[in-house]
């Protein structure tokens, strides 16, 4: 079984896992770190542990299809998140939301965090939890609402290949076209987690709104 690293450091694992991954038009050529930068854990290649995610994020594209992965783990240097704040910090920095503390020491912590890693484990922003990141990052709830909410959504996991050693390890064992009517099935049920997601959240966010900090305050404590 995967353990999770003690105080996030970077250790080997030794496992065999089977992922999945969604593609807007397919994959073409090797298997490449080369999504876009502002993703969760930066430019990479992204899996998931859920079937159902990625195809969720490619139900609207026609030629979208979804690969199911077999990964070998054995020699790459990986960084595993637990659900927690470090989690939704490192998150904020890849998608820019620390750019107002630049060259600060929490800047640099976590633009140095996964350094030397080959991959990056950590649990998904998904349908349900985007709304709720983006509410901590602009100031409406505290860490405590944001990470008990993280508990509470039972996200799957991502793993993210960041270099091509990782990529190397990655072996497609299906392809799999998506139907006109599988991905408008897909629509209305990504719209119903989001919807179920937001709700809940709210929930938790009102019971946790006295309690932890803002992310403007955790920022500046650490400059």
């Amino acid at each position: 079984m995967l353990r999770n690293c003690v105080e996030n450091r970077i250790v080997g694992i030794n496992e065999i896992v089977t992922l999945y991954h969604g593609s807007k038009a397919g994959i073409c050529g090797t298997i490449a770190p080369i999504s876009r930068d502002c993703c969760d854990f930066g430019k990479g290649f992204y899996m998931g542990t859920d079937r159902m995610q990625p195809l969720t994020l490619i139900c609207n594209y026609p030629k979208a299809k979804l690969y199911t992965l077999g990964v070998d783990l054995s020699g790459l240097k990986i960084l595993d998140l637990e659900v927690g704040l470090d989690w939704a910090l490192l998150v904020a920095f890849n998608r820019g939301k620390m750019e107002s503390v630049k060259g600060t020491s929490i800047y640099k912590r976590f633009q140095k965090m996964t350094d030397g890693c080959d991959m990056v484990i950590g649990y998904i922003a998904n349908d349900r939890m985007f709304v709720v990141l983006d509410r901590f990052f602009y100031g409406e709830i505290t860490d405590t609402a944001l990470i008990n909410s993280l508990s509470a959504l039972k996200l799957g996991k991502q793993y993210v290949a960041l270099t091509e050693d990782a990529c190397k390890s990655i072996t497609i064992l299906e392809e799999q076209e998506i139907s006109a009517k599988d991905r408008g099935m897909l629509k209305e049920e990504s719209e119903s987690n989001r919807s179920r997601g937001i709700v809940m959240a709210d929930q938790i966010c009102r019971n946790y709104r006295r309690e932890g900090r803002f992310f403007d305050e955790i920022l500046k404590a650490g400059e």
